[in-house]
């Protein structure tokens, strides 16, 4: 495949400024290697650390607690992310739910299951169905959390479209957040006054070689283009940023500790915003993908964990692409939002079309059942948490 060559006035143009300029001062073997070679005592330095709580620990703390070393104190991190979560966040978990506008995409995606090349049906909504859509989840669960996904299709779904969409949706739910195609700071500062409350983007990996490989062809194969998003974002004063990697598609360790930095850097720059994290592990799709790795439950957990203390105030989302009993015993101990109740193909609410989803759900519990299950371990499950008078 032909690397693109820009010249630096064109890339800046393209892509503007931002953290793409500043992840090339780490390397992704020195990062692996990292997190390969800590040591008991590299994890007790980094437990006693997180104990005390003096000060905020750092992405290379964070890389000595996802390690092999720190496998064996997985029950004191837990512990100790049970007690930070319930600190900041309470005995709560919000509940939100996806609703999917379009599955068109111009990208090439190998993994995906919207994949342009994939011989699917394709759709996207109109208003009048998007608003069916609406109906149909207010009758299923008093959800006031949506995010809205769509392929990454700009002539069918840029902004124009999910203008109009966001105020269809608006006087239906209080607190609606995108997962589409990065956008120009202009598109985002204009959605906000549509509605719009949060953006979710996965860096999908931050391997910038690999990434290449696995995003061929479209928009999304610009790496710089994607990762420069989140700062678009924060420009835009978007109030939540959501962020993630894909796991499965690289070295999973490298990619959450390369998250970690991306994260503290957003922060940093970005203050007036919050910010979410999901680990997305790769599940089966109609691309008939195979993920490169594979991450365990308990190595989901222990990263889950080592992620709450890293970072106290990060929301960290489970999706229903997890089972039913990880997220059961993952409410008590770092986790504090869940999808619930989701389909992941365009009007799945009213029609349920399952030839058109993106990927396959894991946990297939209604909402009131997963709403249950949050109560029997002595959590409550919130539907509201934003209000639009806070707009």
């Amino acid at each position: 495949m032909m690397t693109r060559k820009l010249s630096d006035p064109d890339r800046d143009h393209i892509f503007g400024r931002g953290y793409a300029d500043i992840i090339g001062q780490y390397d992704w073997d020195e990062t692996v290697r990292m997190v390969e070679q800590a040591t008991e005592a590299d994890v007790d330095r980094v437990i006693r650390k997180a104990r005390l709580n003096a000060s905020p620990l750092t992405p290379e703390d964070f890389a000595v607690l996802i390690s092999e070393a720190a496998a064996p104190r997985i029950d004191e991190m837990a512990a100790l992310s049970r007690h930070f979560t319930a600190e900041r966040f309470g005995k709560t978990i919000s509940l939100y739910i996806p609703m999917y506008v379009g599955n068109a995409c111009t990208n090439k995606c190998v993994y995906c299951g919207f994949n342009h090349d994939n011989p699917m049906e394709r759709t996207v909504l109109s208003l009048e169905q998007v608003e069916e859509e609406c109906r149909a989840i207010r009758r299923l669960a008093p959800f006031e959390n949506l995010l809205i996904v769509a392929g990454e299709y700009p002539s069918l779904c840029g902004v124009d479209y999910l203008e109009k969409v966001l105020k269809v949706c608006r006087p239906y739910f209080h607190n609606l957040t995108i997962e589409v195609q990065p956008m120009r700071s202009a598109d985002y500062e204009r959605l906000t006054h549509a509605g719009l409350n949060g953006v979710v983007c996965f860096q999908e990996t931050y391997h910038r070689e690999s990434y290449g490989k696995y995003h061929p062809r479209g928009m999304k194969s610009f790496f710089d283009w994607r990762l420069n998003g989140f700062d678009r974002m924060g420009e835009a004063g978007v109030h939540k940023i959501g962020m993630g990697a894909l796991l499965g598609l690289e070295d999973w360790r490298g990619d959450v500790v390369m998250l970690a930095r991306h994260l503290r850097y957003l922060q940093k720059k970005y203050w007036k915003s919050r910010f979410s994290v999901n680990f997305p592990r790769m599940r089966p799709s109609e691309s008939g993908f195979k993920p490169k790795s594979i991450i365990s439950d308990r190595q989901l957990a222990q990263l889950t964990f080592a992620f709450r203390l890293f970072d106290h105030d990060a929301d960290i989302s489970y999706s229903t692409r997890e089972p039913a009993l990880l997220r059961d015993n993952m409410a008590t101990l770092g986790v504090t939002s869940m999808s619930a109740g989701s389909r992941t193909e365009p009007g799945g609410y009213t029609h349920q079309a399952e030839e058109l989803e993106q990927f396959e759900v894991c946990d297939s519990r209604t909402p009131a059942q997963v709403e249950q299950a949050i109560r029997r371990v002595g959590y409550q499950p919130v539907y509201k948490d934003w209000d639009a008078i806070f707009d």
